[in-house]
């Protein structure tokens, strides 16, 4: 350590000099886990909710001619390569035929489409991506499902990779490799 006073800012300076220090080794990447980040298989592109209780009568009908009406009129290319959730926010009845009707025009524009709320449309999106999940790195090894992170990962994701990785894991933990949760070990 030394110290020098500084004239022109009438301080006293403090330098800490520092040896070499031995490297500093990553215990976690030789400890043989694998991470998985449900964020990394998130799939990018917009989300929309779309309502349906704009089209109802008097907000509790749907009347079949005015729907079918509004089906034809709607510009429906504005969906284009977003991922929609069809709802209705009503409490009202829907018939399943008018989801079917909205999905129907929005098939050549939307990426995805499903029934219900946003929370749905992230689950549908992630139960197709982790059922099309190749999981042969992951046989016999120690796994980490990443927690916490930026992206609206839907809780249920985490019990689908669970179900899927449980048979081929050796281990399977939650969390950071700093702090994790044991879920599983054989």
């Amino acid at each position: 350590m030394g110290t020098k006073y500084d004239e022109r800012r009438g301080q006293t300076r403090t330098w800490i000099f520092v040896t070499p220090m031995e490297e500093i080794v990553n215990k976690v990447a030789q400890s043989g886990l694998l991470t998985v980040d449900l964020e990394d298989y998130y799939p990018k592109g917009k989300r929309v909710q779309l309502d349906l209780a704009p089209q109802l009568f008097m907000g509790q009908i749907l009347k079949e001619k005015d729907f079918r009406s509004w089906i034809k009129d709607e510009d429906w290319s504005r969906y284009k390569d977003a991922y929609v959730a069809v709802h209705c926010s009503a409490d009202a009845i829907i018939p399943v035929w008018a989801y079917m009707l909205v999905a129907a025009a929005l098939n050549p524009f939307a990426k995805k489409v499903v029934m219900g709320n946003l929370v749905d449309l992230e689950t549908g999106l992630y139960a197709g991506i982790i059922q099309q999940l190749d999981i042969t790195e992951f046989e016999g090894k120690r796994v980490i499902v990443k927690g916490c992170g930026n992206l609206p990962v839907p809780e249920a994701a985490y019990v689908m990779i669970a179900e899927k990785l449980l048979p081929a894991v050796q281990s399977l933990m939650y969390g950071e490799a700093c702090s994790t949760v044991p879920v599983f070990k054989r």
